[in-house]
């Protein structure tokens, strides 16, 4: 009778044991969301000191602890530069199914005096945008196309002037002809940058006076980078749009 009540208590042991192993296998297949791009999107360092955020930087946020944001963007990248430096192969080599990846370039492809970032928009920067989202799929994971933000330009007339050119519409037009979910940041941001104005809208980038703070001694004026309300502002209309368009990875917002 006690053997067969030791055996039991072994069976119950095993049991749990077995259960916790199942737990930890299900968190360690945690859903990632991968952010490749630019400076607009990166993560900055001595946030406790440096006012400046991409707006990736600020995703997690906004999402439970089923989806781990990795945002592998980097200041100065373009297409071409993030390719031929293998930082997409460092990512397509991590993704699983389920997986992620939100793709946002354009400000440093269209830098045409630099051979090593430049691409054109309607070759080399298409291109470079279809082996994204192909070499995703590929890996069972999902891409999701987004349109650069815009930077702070106003004209005289209190009007924004777009800078980006022709890369917002190529991305548009692989978006459509491979069926990716596209977030149009740039008409998103477009609304916000005109909502506040030419004057308070540099509250959502970096401007500041000589000796306003220590960060920045001299002062900076800076229409592209982001604060850290304008991060924050802009990472929420990405999220906006994903509950908007019932896209899944809306299960894994707060």
């Amino acid at each position: 009778m006690m053997n067969g009540t030791s055996n039991h208590k072994k069976i119950k042991i095993t049991s749990l044991f077995v259960m916790f192993l199942f737990a930890v296998q299900v968190n360690a297949q945690q859903i990632s969301l991968y952010t490749i791009g630019d400076s607009t999107m990166a993560n900055k360092p001595n946030p406790e000191e440096n006012p400046e955020r991409g707006w990736a930087q600020m995703l997690q946020q906004f999402f439970n602890n089923d989806l781990l944001v990795k945002n592998k963007a980097v200041n100065g990248r373009s297409t071409r530069s993030f390719i031929n430096e293998n930082r997409w192969d460092s990512i397509y080599n991590e993704l699983k199914p389920g997986d992620y990846v939100f793709i946002q370039f354009g400000h440093n492809d269209q830098k045409i005096k630099d051979a090593t970032r430049y691409t054109n928009p309607h070759t080399a920067y298409r291109h470079n945008l279809i082996k994204f989202v192909r070499e995703t799929r590929e890996k069972g994971a999902s891409p999701i196309l987004l349109s650069s933000i815009v930077r702070r330009n106003f004209n005289e007339h209190g009007v924004l002037v777009d800078t980006h050119g022709e890369y917002p519409l190529e991305t548009r037009l692989v978006a459509g002809e491979m069926n990716v979910p596209f977030i149009d940041l740039q008409y998103m941001t477009e609304i916000l940058e005109e909502s506040y104005g030419p004057e308070k809208s540099k509250e959502l980038h970096l401007h500041y006076k000589p000796g306003e703070i220590a960060y920045y001694p001299n002062g900076k004026e800076d229409n592209t980078h982001l604060s850290v309300k304008g991060a924050t502002l802009i990472a929420k209309l990405a999220v906006d749009k994903l509950k908007k368009s019932n896209s899944p990875l809306a299960k894994y917002l707060k």
